[in-house]
This record gives C-alpha cells, sequence and structure tokens, in this order.
C-alpha cells in the first residue's frame, strides 16, 4: 500500500497564495493525497518553525516560497529565510524572481495580453510589484481583480519561456517535462483546487 503523501506550501501572502492555490495545486494532486498551502507573513517566527517541525515529524513534504526582495541572489535569500526561521531546509525554499506579481504575467501569451490591453512581455524575472502596477489597466477595478483576470488566462507554455525561474521551479518540484508534453492546456480557468 502507496505512502498517504502530503505537501504543505507556505506563502508570504494573498497574491502568493492565489496563485498557488489555482496554478500549481492542482498541477500536484496526482502526486499527492493531501496539499495545504498557507501563509506565513502575519505568523510569529516561532509558530512557522514550530508548524514546520510538525510537518518534518509527520514525514510530510513542505516548500517555503518567498519574493527574493532586495537580496543579491537566491543564496542570499536562502540565508536571510534560514537566519529567521531555523528550522527550515534550504532545499525547501523556493525564492520567486523578482516578485510574485511576475508569475502571474509569465503566463500570458501575447493573444491573452492583446485581449487584456496589456503589455507582452518575453521575459518577467525583472519585473517587480510598482512595474506590475503601473501596467494595470483603468478598466480594472483593483490589482486583485486583474489578478484574478491574468489566471483565467494563464497559458503553461507561455510562463516556461517568459520565466526562466518558474521554469526551473516546475521542472525541479513539479515534474514538468511529462507534464509539456502531455497537456494542450491553454486556458487554466477551469482548474479548481480541492478544498
Amino acid at each position: 500500500m502507496a505512502a498517504y503523501r502530503r505537501l504543505f506550501i507556505w506563502v508570504e501572502g494573498t497574491d502568493d497564495k492565489r496563485f498557488v492555490d489555482y496554478i500549481i495545486k492542482p498541477l500536484l494532486q496526482e502526486l499527492y493525497d493531501f496539499i495545504e498551502v498557507r501563509e506565513y507573513a502575519r505568523l510569529k517566527d516561532s509558530k512557522l518553525q514550530n508548524f514546520v517541525k510538525s510537518i518534518k515529524a509527520m514525514g510530510a513534504d513542505y516548500w517555503l516560497l518567498a519574493d527574493i526582495n532586495t537580496a543579491p541572489c537566491i543564496d542570499a535569500r536562502k540565508r536571510k529565510i534560514i537566519d529567521k526561521f531555523k528550522a527550515v531546509d534550504p532545499a525547501c525554499i523556493i525564492v520567486v524572481i523578482k516578485e510574485i506579481e511576475s508569475w502571474y504575467l509569465a503566463g500570458i501569451d501575447n493573444k491573452a495580453a492583446q485581449s487584456l490591453k496589456i503589455k507582452s512581455f518575453r521575459n518577467t524575472d525583472e519585473l517587480d510589484k510598482e512595474k506590475f502596477l503601473a501596467l494595470i489597466p483603468a478598466n480594472f477595478d483593483s490589482k486583485v481583480d486583474f489578478l484574478n483576470e491574468l489566471l483565467k488566462h494563464f497559458s503553461l507554455e507561455a510562463r516556461v519561456l517568459q520565466n526562466a525561474h518558474t521554469c526551473h521551479f516546475e521542472f525541479r518540484f513539479i515534474g514538468m517535462r511529462n507534464l509539456l508534453t502531455s497537456t494542450k492546456t491553454k486556458d487554466f480557468s477551469s482548474l479548481r483546487s480541492s478544498k
């Protein structure tokens, strides 16, 4: 009998959680029996460390996503996270370059960009929050409204081409080699994570 596989994905905030719930979690459903996405930005450091220790004790997998922020490189950002959360394994830290908004835009192909009336990107690795906010068309009520629309138009193939870091993430953690050759899904609006 196969072992019951659990994955806990820790994300900084609401925008990160929305992206992981909508795009990443459905891709992992076949690999795990249970997946939970939790926010850690408002948690006390000690509380997150206790959660990580509990997750390790039960033999579950976990990832911690964090924006690179002002760190000069991925390793420096990981060191800063480990200094703050001692229990976190460096191999379980996923550093988002630059910020989660770049991952949302990385999945927008030329056709979707035209439909949304936004600039098309060849690469989103250098996109930060300020540049992202400047892109939001006036017809959207809020950043959240725009992010939700980006998810509806999300294309996995576009994402892999437009953000080298997300490509690395997907090959490393999701086994995207097989998924990329087998899926033709351009529109992720039908994907919903289980509650």
